[in-house]
């Protein structure tokens, strides 16, 4: 599996990643849209940590630097 995220990328999905948490446990989401924003945050940090976005690939978009 190649990666296709850079460190921006990685940044900005951990931190709305947190950013989602915080406002579950603050009860500012609730229901059926705190479960989805907390997939969703889920699948960002997953995704972050393992440096590969699935639907980069069909659209052949890679947030690296290209290595020289």
């Amino acid at each position: 599996m190649k990666t296709n995220m850079g460190t921006t990328d990685k940044v900005i999905r951990i931190l709305v990643a947190i950013i989602i948490t915080i406002l579950y446990f603050t009860d500012q989401i609730s229901g059926i849209i705190a479960i989805s924003a907390l997939a969703l945050a889920a699948i960002f940090v997953l995704t972050s940590l393992i440096s590969f976005c699935p639907l980069y690939l069909p659209f052949g978009i890679s947030t690296r630097k290209k290595e020289k």
